[in-house]
């Protein structure tokens, strides 16, 4: 490692359990080294003499009213019609299931025998989970470990949850032929919370969902080192390390190898600059193996591939000895924006779940937004806008104030759950929405004072407009549950409220919560 990262990272291993690989990760990759784990618990992939084919298995979760829910995966299994069990964990590793909600992650790629599959299972230990909650007043309460219990009132240590494959979720594995598999850990319906005098309990009867080689409308997230870039076919490969797992120059403990493919529309962000297409791949090419990358991005079918739309390399997440800031705008007045979300402080490496900051911004601060090129300010940024700032913290709990000056704050992609209502004849949106989330986040949260050209026309939740451009909505009717993915327009701006990148329409069932 060497003398910058030292500064930056005195104590990595610590600091990484701490931060657990959280979505503020993602923001920090970047900035520190990667280095060889010592763990010795590693598991070889098993390969059949009938020949074998490549699984890439991803997590996700249904929404949920979790901050934080952070467990140890120990393993992960797949039992074929004839018995034989199959581990594709290489590792244990650590995961919060509550960041995946609007995310799919890439857990793992591995080599597995042909033949057909019945079954997947799951092993997960609670004696070191880290799970908050949020209250009446949304904020949020840690749940003690005597309070984790299962369905007979036991203390949870280690669970297994298993779900059959069978009918549309069958998973056969033909020689060299890839499969995906996505397995859905739903926190809503696998936990019951209760709260006795402010104190939560929860009850786990685990419930896990699988999807079989499913263009899933969620985002694909992918992160670890950079293995090689191959700019005339269009792609790069990264050694899929996700969550605090790290790994080194020669050292094959790895996740597996994901193969990234890159198009026209791709955005990259290196060394604190953007680019697009070919320009940006170019770049690429000149980050050193081994460096850490984040990918997002979309799995299609037929051929299965990962095509990216947004990469993070080199130094590309700016300001690594700089205190960050991460969550959503809930208020904003004049340049000082209220974020609530999570606090991340360099100097002693501390995370703080859920904290409100008040965030100073100037015409100093660099403004770049996910998934778009072009000169951004500090304009652009209004409220329920997901952002990620660089800056230096004082203060403790909510009267921490970051200063931004000189800083950076990056506009990442906010995701609104809603219910469609009637725009009436006369209003200049025909995709009004009634929001019932930002973010995750319960719309009462929210204050949207000075959102609009005047305050008639700040934005309102239940009449909440949506620029949707070109993207077809006609089969989306009113009172149909959404799911719209996108940004805030600027401040001071509105109407519209909302520029849609996506928008989804959602089973009834699943209701807007």
């Amino acid at each position: 490692m060497n003398g910058l990262q030292q500064s930056l990272f005195p104590d990595l291993a610590g600091i990484l359990r701490r931060l657990l690989w959280s979505g503020l990760l993602v923001l920090l990759v970047s900035t520190f080294g990667l280095t060889a784990c010592s763990d010795n618990s590693e598991t070889q992939s098993v390969v059949s003499e009938d020949g074998n084919a490549e699984l890439s298995i991803a997590l996700t979760d249904a929404e949920g009213d979790f901050v934080s829910y952070t467990v140890d995966v120990v393993s992960l299994t797949l039992t074929k019609a004839n018995g034989t069990v199959v581990e594709t964990l290489p590792l244990k590793t650590r995961v919060d299931f509550a960041q995946y909600t609007d995310m799919t992650e890439f857990l793992t790629i591995a080599t597995i025998p042909a033949g057909v599959y019945v079954k997947g299972s799951m092993v997960l230990d609670y004696s070191n989970a880290e799970i908050l909650v949020e209250n009446a007043d949304g904020q949020p309460v840690s749940v003690s470990a005597a309070n984790i219990k299962d369905g007979d009132g036991n203390v949870v240590t280690e669970m297994e949850m298993s779900v059959k494959l069978e009918d549309r979720t069958h998973l056969a594995i033909l020689p060299g032929v890839p499969a995906h598999l996505s397995l859905d850990f739903d926190l809503k319906a696998s936990n019951e919370v209760v709260f006795t005098a402010d104190v939560p309990a929860i009850t786990v009867q685990p419930q896990l969902l699988a999807e079989v080689n499913v263009e899933n409308h969620k985002q694909h997230r992918v992160r670890g080192p950079l293995k090689e870039v191959q700019v005339d076919g269009n792609k790069f490969q990264v050694y899929i390390r996700p969550f605090f797992h790290h790994v080194a120059r020669n050292n094959h403990r790895h996740f597996g190898v994901l193969n990234v493919e890159t198009d026209d529309e791709t955005i990259y962000e290196i060394n604190g600059e953007t680019y697009q297409g070919q320009t940006g791949l170019e770049l690429m090419a000149d980050v050193a193996q081994y460096s850490a990358v984040a990918v997002l991005g979309d799995i299609k079918h037929k051929p299965r591939r990962f095509i990216a739309k947004q990469v993070y390399a080199g130094s590309g997440v700016p300001g690594g000895d700089l205190d960050v800031t991460r969550g959503s705008v809930i208020a904003r007045s004049g340049d000082v924006l209220t974020v609530k979300g999570m606090t991340f402080l360099r100097e002693n490496g501390s995370i703080t779940f859920n904290d409100t900051v008040k965030v100073s911004i100037d015409d100093s601060t660099t403004i770049l937004k996910a998934l778009k090129l072009g000169t951004f300010n500090k304009n652009d940024i209004s409220v329920g806008q997901f952002v990620t700032v660089f800056g230096a913290v004082d203060g403790i709990g909510n009267d921490r104030i970051m200063n931004a000056a000189n800083g950076y704050a990056r506009m990442e992609i906010s995701y609104l759950r809603a219910a469609r209502v009637d725009a009436g004849e006369a209003a200049p949106y025909d995709f009004v929405i009634n929001l019932k989330r930002i973010n995750g986040r319960d719309i009462a949260q929210f204050d949207f004072a000075g959102t609009g050209i005047d305050a008639a026309n700040d934005a309102l939740a239940n009449a909440y407009e949506v620029e949707t451009g070109a993207l077809n909505v006609s089969g989306i009717a009113v009172d149909d549950h959404v799911r719209v993915r996108g940004h805030v327009t600027p401040f001071s701006s509105a109407p519209a409220d909302f520029d849609a990148v996506t928008v989804i329409k959602l089973p009834a069932s699943s209701g807007s919560n």
